[in-house]
């Protein structure tokens, strides 16, 4: 986990000016990182992908992989050439344009293929890709990702995918970056026989093959982004139920191993149906009806595969680490649940609805769904739940780089932007002072944005456009400096002022004040001195409401 740090409440400028120097050390980026994280270079840029059907047969005993990919594109300009995906461990055996062989070349993780004549703009087309060999093994999925080969507890064989960030291409062709989805996709993984495979969707066809193989076609209806592209294979067992929601019956279906069945059933049970009817509450319709909602049990922790969570908390409460639930938050408030159920789909709506385009702006799906955590709980327990359990957060945030990565190298932020994204957006509800509105707000954005690929800049020019409030310097502030802003008060005159100081250029940000036992006053503090107009305020009483901010408070 992130380093431990209490909220910081600044008492001497000493060890406010050394930490204000602390710079973020400055990273060295290579022709590979922009191959794969540029999703404006023309070459990717020049084709819209619609649609992939990707076909692979695992050879588990050889952890070898071997198939193709159909890409399905629009031109959205001429072009001779385009770029996709594949790692450069993987073979690309040939790419086939109307029964005709193309040439390509490969630099890094990138293929580079030439067409015989010019794909001419708005033109549909397709190509398909033959690939095999040995995927990159997964050392710790899903952080560290690629497959997991391992073995149930009976000793069959258990395998999973997992990929976020190191990306899609680890094992499968496709134009491996976040802001191009395909708009549906068919997914045929072919398995030991004995075996099932459990991927996105829903399930269309079980075909025994020849030799001695069974192939699973599983299709998505709705865009889908590359990463979220599953395969778990394992001797599974189903059972369903469904969800009464605000588009209509909702198909829960879930698939574990045979000996976890009714572990299953009462833990799935307890947390599925809640989490949906928050979650609908706070963000709007659960965004996939039409593929349904899984839970597949994998042999690691947990992903948030579309359609298709995968789940590894193993049936306990909380976040399960070293052989039991633990609380992330130190409130007690996190044991009351099943951290991967609740966390993992949430992502459902931000993450895979609401993608960011580049990798750099993760913030967008870890931020929101980390924040949603603190919704569920207020929805089952009450607010002052939720606030507590946001509270307790802070205590892992390490404040060690920005939130928000670079662009154009694929290359995410600080995982700051879990525990401190929803310390800060718990701010902005704070500052909003009203709570339909700030639903209202989470809810639009899934309106707005349903099944799209977004930036910074959607995101917080929705929020600042529906709040009426102008949040860009606050945004800049926590997301990309490390640094707290610290609100220094001081007295002149009789009259005491506070103002900003170690913070984003331009900050300015409402805070509530009050004198010691009185109510709470929103002042506007900007870098200026302002006046704390709050009748009998001295720097003796003045409170400020640390419970709700997350900020540095100096007296001089």
């Amino acid at each position: 986990m992130k380093l431990n740090r209490l909220l910081l409440v600044v008492l001497g400028f000493a060890s406010l000016t050394a930490k204000a120097q602390l710079g973020t050390p400055k990273e060295t980026f290579t022709k590979a990182d922009t191959l794969r994280g540029d999703y404006n270079s023309p070459l990717r840029a020049c084709y819209d992908i619609s649609y992939y059907h990707l076909d692979v047969k695992f050879d588990i005993d050889n952890k070898f992989i071997s198939g193709s990919t159909l890409f399905k594109f629009t031109a959205t300009q001429d072009f001779t050439k385009l770029q996709f995906d594949l790692f450069a461990n993987l073979k690309v055996e040939k790419v086939v344009y109307k029964g005709q062989e193309l040439p390509y070349t490969r630099e890094f993780n990138a293929v580079f293929v030439t067409f015989p004549n010019t794909i001419t703009k708005g033109s549909l087309d397709e190509f398909t890709v033959y690939y095999s060999g040995n995927p990159v093994i997964a050392k710790n999925a899903p952080w560290d990702g690629g497959v997991v080969y391992t073995v149930d507890s009976l000793k069959r064989p258990w395998v999973a995918t997992a990929c976020q960030g190191l990306g899609a291409s680890v094992w499968w062709p496709n134009k491996d970056q976040q802001a191009d989805e395909v708009d549906s996709a068919l997914i045929s993984i072919s398995v030991p026989n004995g075996l099932k495979d459990v991927s996105n969707g829903r399930l269309r066809k079980v075909t025994k093959l020849k030799d001695g193989y069974t192939r699973f076609d599983w299709f998505v209806d709705n865009p889908i982004n590359n990463y979220d592209i599953e395969a778990n294979i394992g001797d599974y067992t189903h059972f369903n139920d469904t969800y009464n929601g605000e588009k209509g019956k909702l198909t829960l279906d879930y698939w574990v191993l045979p000996y976890h069945l009714e572990q299953a059933k009462k833990q799935f049970g307890l947390n599925v149906v809640p989490m949906i009817k928050a979650f609908e509450h706070w963000f709007g319709p659960y965004p996939f009806y039409e593929d349904g909602y899984k839970l597949i049990e994998t042999p690691h922790l947990g992903m948030e595969h579309q359609s298709g969570t995968a789940y590894g908390n193993h049936f306990v409460n909380g976040y399960y680490s070293h052989g039991k639930g633990r609380d992330l938050s130190g409130t007690g408030w996190g044991l009351k649940w099943d951290y991967i159920i609740i966390h993992e789909s949430g992502h459902e709506w931000f993450g895979n609805s609401i993608t960011s385009k580049d990798l750099g702006d993760m913030w967008i799906h870890e931020s929101f769904t980390d924040y949603s955590e603190s919704l569920f709980v207020e929805s089952y327990y009450g607010k002052q739940a939720g606030q507590e359990y946001v509270h307790g957060l802070r205590n892992t945030i390490a404040n060690d780089r920005p939130i928000v990565g670079p662009y154009g190298v694929n290359k995410e932020g600080s995982e700051d932007m879990y525990n401190k994204g929803s310390v800060f957006l718990n701010m902005i509800r704070t500052i909003i002072n009203d709570d339909e509105k700030w639903r209202s707000i989470l809810r639009g954005l899934n309106k707005t944005f349903y099944h799209k690929t977004v930036t910074y800049e959607d995101i917080t020019g929705y929020i600042n456009k529906e709040s009426g409030i102008d949040f860009s310097s606050f945004f800049d502030q926590y997301l990309h400096h490390s640094t707290l802003p610290i609100l220094v008060f001081t007295t002149y005159n009789g009259t005491l002022y506070c103002h900003w100081t170690s913070c984003a250029p331009g900050l300015t940000m409402p805070v509530k004040i009050r004198v010691k036992g009185g109510d709470y006053k929103f002042i506007n503090v900007s870098q200026s001195p302002t006046q704390v107009d709050i009748d009998g305020v001295t720097e003796d009483n003045v409170e400020v409401d640390i419970f709700n901010y997350y900020i540095g408070i100096l007296k001089n």
